[in-house]
């Protein structure tokens, strides 16, 4: 993520490491739950008020309220702050904020005022303390390090997975996220799922010598940008993946690029690899038809009142208009905000981009998938005849081992220690090894 400055006097003091503190001194905590109280009503003049007579005139009121309206619309309310450490007079916190997860550091004078504060990269799991250092995380045969790939609207952020005995180029595997706020991890924070999908990919290929690469979407994790949701268009995340392929592709490292996409990603992933610079593409989970057909598919087990409701707004929207009556029960998916992305999205017709491809294709998907079904896969194979289907028997949504019962299948998309599926690696690894 990119570093978000918001004061800068005591940076000086921060590259004095001679003596270092392990307590938190009950000053610093006393003047960080005022900040965290303040920040998160808004109260940007209490704000101001905590701070050092030089610093204000530094950052100025007018410029500190402008500030502190940015950080909120970024990353969201402060949750909590959880103390690391502490350098001279330099306090550094672990700051859980609602979008992202932030180092916090901040400085006091004499007086117990704000002399500096400073919100940077908090260092992710497996990285220690030094953000941007490569680190082997979780299992020793894999390298994680950071990805930063920035655009016209921000900074998209992730984490690049290398087999640890790398021996000169290898392919990497670009990761597109599914449906929803989804993180580079495969985990859906905002909506209480934790599968670690992704991770445990990235870690299986990267076992058997294929490195990948996957990220956090716009508006979710490390990944900021201006864009709001009113403004975000499904093109949006096919310009993000377009540079993803762009910089794997220019990167040393590297052999070849395949895009892989999941769910929504596999149409994401499929319109990027067209007429870039990417070796194969792979659809898994992919749906085969419209979003509007996928969404008013989804309804079919609603109260016809809320289907009859969803199709009214569906006949608006393929209009190219959108609809303010919107009935509650239908925010999820179809409040006023969202209704421009969704225009955009049902212009894409998942049959009609595959077949714009010349590049290799590979298309799995799993049989107790309670989202995507196995005749979307079949549809997207009839596309073109040399285009291979792997089919998985009990590979769900989450790409793990799941019965077909509704609760015990979703009961998996909380239980992020279960691996994804040995044929789901075996599948991407003999296509990626196969490549001309």
């Amino acid at each position: 993520m990119k570093k978000i400055y918001f004061l800068l006097s005591f940076l000086s003091a921060m590259v004095i490491t001679t003596r270092a503190q392990s307590t938190e001194p009950m000053a610093y905590r006393m003047v960080l739950n005022k900040f965290i109280r303040y920040y998160n009503r808004s109260q940007a003049d209490s704000v101001f008020n905590l701070f050092a007579p030089e610093v204000k005139t530094t950052m100025p009121a007018d410029k500190n309220r402008e500030m502190l309206g940015q950080l909120q619309t970024q990353i969201g309310g402060l949750r909590q702050a959880t103390f690391v450490g502490m350098e001279q007079s330099v306090a550094t916190y672990k700051a859980n904020f609602q979008k992202s997860t932030l180092a916090m550091k901040i400085s006091l004078n004499g007086s117990r005022q704000i002399s500096g504060l400073l919100f940077d990269n908090y260092p992710q799991e497996g990285q220690g303390q030094a953000a941007g250092k490569a680190a082997i995380v979780d299992d020793p045969d894999v390298v994680e390090t950071p990805l930063a790939v920035k655009t016209l609207s921000g900074t998209i952020n992730g984490t690049i997975a290398m087999p640890k005995q790398a021996n000169g180029k290898v392919p990497v595997v670009l990761i597109v996220p599914s449906t929803g706020p989804t993180d580079r991890d495969g985990n859906k924070i905002k909506l209480n799922q934790t599968s670690n999908s992704y991770k445990l990919l990235a870690a299986a290929l990267a076992k058997n010598g294929v490195a990948s690469a996957r990220y956090d979407k716009r508006l979710v994790g490390q990944t900021l940008t201006s864009t709001k949701e009113t403004e975000l268009r499904f093109d949006d995340y096919i310009d993000d993946a377009v540079a993803l392929i762009t910089q794997l592709h220019d990167d040393p490292r590297f052999s070849k690029v395949i895009v892989l996409g999941h769910s929504e990603g596999s149409l994401v992933g499929m319109l990027a690899a067209a007429g870039q610079p990417a070796n194969a593409f792979i659809s898994v989970e992919g749906e085969s038809q419209t979003a509007d057909k996928i969404l008013t598919e989804q309804l079919k087990s609603q109260p016809e009142f809320i289907r009859n409701n969803f199709k009214a707004i569906v006949d608006t929207l393929r209009k190219g208009k959108t609809n303010d009556k919107v009935d509650p029960t239908l925010y999820p998916i179809a409040r006023v905000s969202a209704q421009p992305y969704l225009v955009s999205w049902m212009r894409y017709d998942p049959i009609r981009e595959l077949k714009k491809l010349k590049i290799p294709v590979l298309i799995i998907q799993g049989t107790t998938d309670l989202q995507v079904s196995v005749a979307d896969a079949e549809r997207l194979k009839k596309v073109k005849s040399d285009f291979k289907l792997v089919v998985i028997p009990g590979m769900n949504y989450v790409l793990k081992e799941a019965p077909a019962t509704t609760a015990q299948n979703i009961a998996t998309y909380n239980q992020p220690e279960l691996p994804v599926k040995p044929e789901l690696v075996t599948a991407v690894v003999d296509f990626v090894k196969g490549l001309k």
